[in-house]
This record gives C-alpha cells, sequence and structure tokens, in this order.
C-alpha cells in the first residue's frame, strides 16, 4: 500500500517530463510514423516500470522508467530497418528517474542507427546498441550506445562479431552528439561445444584500456541455466568475476523467473566497472531477482536483493510491456 500510495501520489511528476534540452527526438519519430505511409512498416516497444529503491544509510526513492524502442522497416524482405531508443535516466547505465526530482526528469535519444540483417548476418551503423543479442552480466549496459559500426557474421557453429567506435561521454544528454574519436574496439566469438555448453571470447578496447574476457553457459537437465564470466583488464591486471544461475520455477501455481549471481569486481579494474549489465560495487557482492506475471492485471511484479562491503539494498515494483 505504501508504493502504491506514494507512486499514485507523486505520478503527476511525469507530466513535467522534459525531453532533454532539444525537441528534435520528438520530430525524428514523427518523421517515422510519417513515413511508414510510404511503403515501409512501423514497429516497436514500450516497456515502463516504477519501483521503490531501498538503500542502507539512505533515504527510500520512488522511482520510475520509461524506454521505447521504435523501428522503421524497409523493403520486402524487411532487410533495411531504421531504429531508435529513448529512455529516461541521465547516464550511460541508469536509465531510472526519481519522482519529484527536478534535476533528474530528461527523456533521450540514446540510440539511432540502421540495421542491415540476414541470415548470414546483420551490419549496424549509427548509434548503435552495446550488444549484438543477449546481454552478459560483465558486457556494457544494455541501456548504453556505442558511435561507430558492428558487424555479425553467423556460421554454422557460432558468430564473429566486430565493433568499431566511440564510447567517451556517458551522460545520455550527449549520446546523439556524433564523436569523432576512434578508440572503441570489440572482437568477439560465441559458439557451441554442445547442444548444452555455450561460450564467448573476445578482446576489447574501451575507456583506455584493453580487456580479454570469456563466458561459459550451461543448461541443465532441470532447465537451470549456469554461467561463469570473467573479464580481465590488461591495463591494470586487474578483473570481474560473475557466477550466475537462472531458472524458472512453479510456487503455489505462480510461475517465477529466477536469477542470482555472485559478483567480484578488483578495486583497480578502472570506470569500465560501473558500465556493466550487473554491477554491484567494488569487492564482493551477491544479487538475487526474481520476476513473475500478476494473475488479473497484464502486469509483472519484480523483487531484487543485494548484499555488498556491508551494505544493503531492496527494490519491488511492477512493470509493463508492450509491442505496436
Amino acid at each position: 500500500m505504501l508504493l502504491t500510495h506514494n507512486i499514485g501520489r507523486q505520478f503527476q511528476c511525469i507530466k513535467r517530463l522534459k525531453v532533454g534540452t532539444y525537441l528534435w527526438p520528438f520530430a525524428i519519430l514523427g518523421s517515422l510514423f510519417l513515413s511508414s505511409a510510404y511503403g515501409a512498416e512501423f514497429s516497436g516497444k514500450l516497456d515502463t516500470q516504477v519501483r521503490l529503491d531501498e538503500r542502507s544509510n539512505q533515504d527510500i526513492r520512488y522511482q520510475y522508467r520509461l524506454r521505447a524502442y521504435p523501428s522503421l522497416l524497409f523493403g520486402d524482405a524487411n532487410v533495411w530497418s531504421l531504429n531508435g531508443f529513448l529512455a529516461t535516466g541521465d547516464a550511460f547505465s541508469s536509465s531510472h528517474n526519481t519522482f519529484n526530482d527536478s534535476g533528474n526528469s530528461d527523456l533521450y535519444l540514446r540510440r539511432l542507427f540502421v540495421r542491415y540483417e540476414q541470415a548470414q548476418g546483420k551490419t549496424e551503423f549509427g548509434i548503435i546498441p552495446t550488444y549484438k543479442g543477449r546481454v552478459s552480466s560483465t558486457g556494457l549496459s544494455k541501456d548504453g550506445w556505442i558511435k561507430g559500426l558492428r558487424h555479425v557474421q553467423n556460421f554454422a557453429q557460432g558468430q564473429f562479431e566486430l565493433v568499431l567506435g566511440e564510447l567517451e561521454n556517458t551522460q545520455a544528454s550527449d549520446a546523439i552528439h556524433i564523436g569523432n574519436h576512434l578508440n572503441f574496439f570489440e572482437l568477439e566469438y560465441s559458439g557451441k561445444v554442445y547442444s548444452d555448453l555455450s561460450f564467448e571470447v573476445s578482446a576489447e578496447h574501451v575507456l583506455g584500456d584493453g580487456f580479454l574476457s570469456g563466458e561459459l553457459r550451461y543448461q541443465s537437465d532441470h532447465h537451470v541455466i549456469y554461467a561463469t564470466e570473467l573479464i580481465h583488464n590488461l591495463a591494470t591486471n586487474s578483473a570481474k568475476l560473475v557466477a550466475s544461475a537462472t531458472v524458472s520455477i512453479n510456487v503455489l501455481k505462480q510461475d517465477l523467473d529466477v536469477f542470482t549471481y555472485y559478483s567480484y569486481v578488483s578495486d583497480r579494474f578502472g570506470p569500465r566497472a560501473e558500465l556493466t549489465e550487473d554491477f554491484l560495487a567494488t569487492g564482493h557482492g551477491v544479487a538475487l531477482e526474481v520476476e513473475s506475471e500478476l494473475q488479473f492485471v497484464p502486469l509483472d511484479w519484480f523483487v531484487k536483493l543485494e548484499a555488498y562491503k556491508g551494505n544493503s539494498r531492496a527494490q519491488l515494483g511492477l512493470k509493463y510491456s508492450t509491442t505496436f
């Protein structure tokens, strides 16, 4: 009741939502709608979230998130597309705003890119996503961006990925400002050893440092997915390690998606640590996430618990997603 009361009382804050410092992201989206009348197919996804965020020794926050993924598909086979990504939040790995916080109430266009995709692979150019598909715990945040080019080549037993571009300013207000520094590089290979055992290995240069990383994923006979990930900073001789498990279970006729992981990040790992998808803190940390559907309304609920360096954090919220 406390969460519902405060969100309901403060929901008027969304009406004061600023669109960065520019109106032109909406002009771009408007052009996508107009273009759809001339032979292109418009589609997209929208997800929203409200949550209570309680951290040890800090005040409780009530937050919301809006994310939209519009796409304009061209041609009979839809091999060409123009894609965007808009989200609340003001930083690379942050897409939540706090109710009644006037200094953090912006909606930014974070990505805008062209994609060419066929069965053999895909090429993306522009302000592109940080990922080619699934986001690993040691991968860059799914809400982030890279200014540059990605090419993915599919093979019978795996995929090669090459990314060239710029990653420098991590403020969302500067995401779509075209850069002129070629300072990001990634080469990755993903493959399978057996049908239930897969791996990834990659080399990366980002934020001035070089990294080597690897991941093993195993799906057991009980449909539990175990993963171990390690990324090593060559410049500082330090590492981040994540061990995780993912499973869907049924409790009292309720299907629950459960994700739990242990994380260790060296204090010398550098600024890339805070740009990763599942960053808790430097040092040792553990987290548990549970998500499920509500029975009578088209909403999901979720709970996330974290513990690290003598601190704790708990999140409770509701989510809604739709396609258009």
